[in-house]
């Protein structure tokens, strides 16, 4: 990861957002919001602009802010997000609002795991994002990744957490962050060892790990 000096450097010369972005990072940080790291979006959006993804599902959405970062920047997308804290849905939706982008994110309410057959519906998804329960990413990863079309890439964000990751999680003292800690290492090993995709961790933000769909042989 990024040291600190590193990180204030490159987030100094990221153009500043558009005033509904900025008020979306600012209600973030007074009410303790997880969105993106500002380095972390910004690697995204670059890949996605590379990719070109038109269909999008993304796995918690917290207010919003990343589906709205990614709307702003692949136009002809379209997003399936889904978000079961429901004071943050309703931001989400009051900033989706806003921004006047209903038609391309569709948001739905409610546990991930309730919703298999409406994404399907929407699907097949050329990317899909994973950014919510850290310690339920190997399950959302096993759940919708048959709805990935051929060559499309799941990413999944926090997959350093805050460096805890490279440390003896025995030795970590809370409780909670000593058993986060444990499911995010052994989702990084069956990620990095899964038979189907090819995967790196950027240690950028908080750690960006990108699994690109193998192609079939011929």
């Amino acid at each position: 990861m990024l040291s600190k000096e590193v990180t204030d450097y490159v987030e100094s010369l990221v153009p500043k957002r558009n005033e509904l972005l900025s008020e979306m990072e600012e209600y973030a940080q007074e009410h303790g919001v997880p969105i993106m790291e500002l380095i972390g979006i910004e690697a995204l959006l670059q890949l996605l602009r590379l990719h070109q993804p038109k269909r999008i599902l993304e796995i918690g959405t917290a207010i919003g802010y990343s589906a709205l970062r990614m709307a702003f920047a692949l136009p002809n997308a379209h997003i399936v997000t889904v978000e079961r804290d429901e004071e943050r849905y309703e931001k989400a939706v009051e900033y989706i609002e806003k921004a006047g982008c209903q038609s391309r994110i569709h948001l739905l309410f409610g546990d991930a795991f309730g919703f298999e057959k409406e994404m399907e519906e929407h699907g097949p998804y050329d990317m899909i994002f994973i950014d919510a329960a850290k310690g339920q990413y190997q399950r959302f990863f096993e759940a919708y990744e048959p709805f990935l079309s051929d060559r499309g890439m799941i990413i999944s964000d926090n997959v350093l957490f805050k460096g805890y990751v490279a440390e003896d999680h025995e030795l970590i003292e809370k409780k909670r962050i000593r058993s986060l800690t444990k499911k995010i290492q052994a989702y990084n090993q069956w990620l990095m060892a899964h038979e189907g995709y090819e995967t790196v961790i950027l240690p950028i933000g908080d750690g960006i790990a990108i699994s690109l769909k193998r192609g079939e042989e011929k």
